[in-house]
């Protein structure tokens, strides 16, 4: 049926293809169209009419998201309206209230996130309008979120048309499976809020109590007490050499692993060296003209020509807040080791890079690793590192997701604009994240020592 209606709507006149673009995610929450029609799927086929140039892109993004952001409205006045009538009729002899409840008061105080995130996914689509509008969430604040999440979730899809042009159907399908990915992060993160409400935080501490009285655990105390204390002590996330060491460790020993073989296989043209012509040919297939300019600015972000004075005003911020010169050295070494690695491993490998006349933006020298992609990621990383001391918890998820975005973002375009090999970037993160890696673990080790040093001060007489 979908399919049907699918290849029907890519028949239409271009103003009538514009108004079931609007319509289609007007009616999924406001009517429960999305029940049997997902919206996502008219916003693809309007960005693939905006491909075979039978409607402007802008139009499109425009009647897409407004039909979005108008939907959810409507269907927020349909719950506050009548969503507690439908409540105390049959639907409430099927649902526990007490389970309405909870979600009106979760709603109603966090429910921001859970409007922006359900966006992406058709069932939380069609019910997140409602039932906000039935917990009494305050309308500028659903508003605030539920415009963000049309204007990404909307130009998403859009945009994911217009690229795949012609094989619409398979974008269709990546969409569906984006909004499977968020479905079950959502749950994952509700299910986990869940456990630490109910456990009051303390639940983990007293699992890992219980595990070291049973009986097994005590038997192979006895048995290999050195072992089993070491492997404890690198579980104990309240010393700086227990738990925060350990995944330091291993998150520089895996990225190491994953830049040698990827070194291996460069060296060596085989395995993922041998894939990489073929991806580079299909990025040059698949390049549109919009993307271009996006990507050339974005490449910047990982440039010396911004990333010096960049570095430099986050050095001089950072002294100025821990005063201290201990952040500026930390940039100036971090950095520093990172544009010298990548010079050692570049005279190394010595390999060139992709035909000049695939390029898209300026580039000299050889090719592996990408130097763009080890500073972004090292450059960006250490200051959203330093930033995050004395910070809430919020504060340091967003300055680790930008500079994730930014690394992500300089590595796609290197590749995109034609200047690097795939492997050229992977290797140049794994790089990156190893150093980062590196520096944690000798400011770990730092503290450690300090830590020893004061208890012995105490310990001293006087």
């Amino acid at each position: 049926m979908i399919s049907t209606v699918a290849s029907y709507i890519l028949t239409l006149p271009g103003w009538v293809a514009l108004v079931v673009v609007f319509a289609l995610p007007a009616l999924e929450s406001s009517a429960f169209v999305g029940f049997v029609f997902p919206g996502e799927i008219a916003l693809i086929l309007g960005g693939v009419l905006a491909f075979e140039n039978r409607v402007s892109l802008a139009a499109v993004l425009l009647a897409g998201i407004g039909g979005a952001v108008v939907g959810d409205s409507v269907g927020y006045l349909i719950g506050r309206r009548y969503g507690r009538s439908l409540l105390e009729g049959t639907l409430g002899r099927l649902v526990n209230h007490k389970h309405f409840d909870r979600a009106e008061r979760y709603l109603a105080a966090r429910g921001g996130k859970a409007v922006f995130l359900g966006r992406f996914t058709a069932a939380l689509r069609v019910m997140i309008p409602g039932l906000s509008g039935m917990a009494r969430m305050h309308y500028p604040k659903f508003a605030a979120f539920n415009i963000a999440g049309g204007v990404a979730w909307g130009g998403m899809c859009v945009l994911l048309g217009y690229v795949g042009g012609s094989s619409w159907r398979h974008v269709e399908h990546l969409a569906s499976r984006i909004g499977l990915g968020v479905l079950v992060v959502v749950v994952l993160l509700a299910a986990a809020g869940y456990l630490v409400r109910r456990t009051r935080g303390d639940w983990w501490r007293r699992q890992g109590q219980r595990i070291r009285e049973s009986r097994a655990a005590t038997w192979a105390g006895e048995r290999f007490p050195g072992p089993v204390a070491w492997v404890g002590a690198r579980l104990d996330h309240a010393v700086p050499t227990g738990l925060s060491m350990t995944v330091a460790t291993v998150v520089a020993v895996g990225s190491t692993w994953v830049f040698l073989g990827v070194t291996q296989d460069v060296l060596a043209h085989e395995e993922l060296a041998t894939v990489d012509p073929t991806i580079h040919a299909w990025v040059l297939h698949h390049r549109e003209a919009w993307l271009n300019d996006v990507l050339r600015i974005a490449t910047w972000l990982g440039s010396n020509t911004f990333l010096l004075p960049g570095l430099t005003i986050a050095a001089v911020v950072l002294v100025r807040r821990h005063r201290s010169w201990s952040p500026a050295v930390t940039i100036v070494v971090t950095y520093g080791a990172a544009l010298l690695v990548h010079a050692v491993v570049r005279e190394w490998v010595h390999r060139a890079r992709p035909p000049a006349t695939d390029w898209l933006a300026g580039a000299g020298g050889l090719s592996y690793p990408s130097g763009h992609t080890i500073q972004a990621t090292v450059g960006w990383g250490i200051v959203a590192i330093l930033a995050m001391s004395g910070v809430t918890v919020r504060t340091r998820v967003l300055l680790a997701s930008v500079a994730a975005s930014v690394m992500l973002l300089v590595s796609v375009s290197r590749v995109y604009l034609g200047v690097h090999w795939p492997t050229d970037v992977l290797a140049s993160v794994a790089l990156g994240v190893g150093l980062l890696s590196l520096y944690g673990i000798v400011r770990l080790s730092m503290l450690a020592r300090r830590e020893v040093e004061r208890n012995d001060a105490q310990l001293q007489p006087a």
